[in-house]
């Protein structure tokens, strides 16, 4: 299937495809579970759309999470999930990042990626451009690496 075709099976995928044409790479729809890609200079707008436009309505950001693809480009894959009450729906929605290619914080739209965006910095070092305190929450200030990473040592560095 072609990726409008794609789109066009969905109704929040067509929906936000039609606010900001041309913001999604790819959609998946697996097990009841909608997820679309958005290239990293599209999220903010994207995010925006998903929160307040009223057919969307996605208000509530639930989690935050990352995968270290390691030898893939880009390298890690941020995931963010999305509810909308409203619409008692799901929707995930993934951006790439790269060590030189940072991701926009989301903290202006909802408040709660603060905390998210930073475990994120801290266990894989993915840098989140505009975040408003971008520093560690769970290891110490002076923890070398980033103990997530697929190539990060098992025994750490010593």
């Amino acid at each position: 299937m072609a990726l409008n075709e794609d789109i066009a099976a969905h109704a929040a995928a067509q929906r936000l495809e039609q606010l900001l044409p041309g913001s999604i790479e790819r959609v998946r729809h697996d097990r009841g579970e909608l997820t679309v890609w958005i290239p990293a200079a599209r999220l903010a707008a994207a995010m925006l759309a998903l929160r307040d436009d009223a057919e969307l309505d996605f208000k509530l950001l639930c989690d935050l999470s990352c995968v270290d693809w390691r030898t893939a480009d880009p390298r890690f894959e941020v995931a963010y999930q999305l509810y909308s009450v409203h619409r008692r729906d799901w929707l995930r929605v993934k951006v790439g990042a790269n060590e030189s290619a940072p991701v926009p914080s989301v903290t202006s739209i909802w408040p709660t990626a603060n905390w998210f965006e930073r475990e994120v910095f801290d266990l894989f070092g993915v840098r989140f451009e505009g975040h408003p305190g971008l520093r560690r929450i769970l290891l110490p200030d002076d923890w070398e690496g980033h103990p997530l990473r697929k190539d990060y040592p098992v025994e750490g560095y010593r």
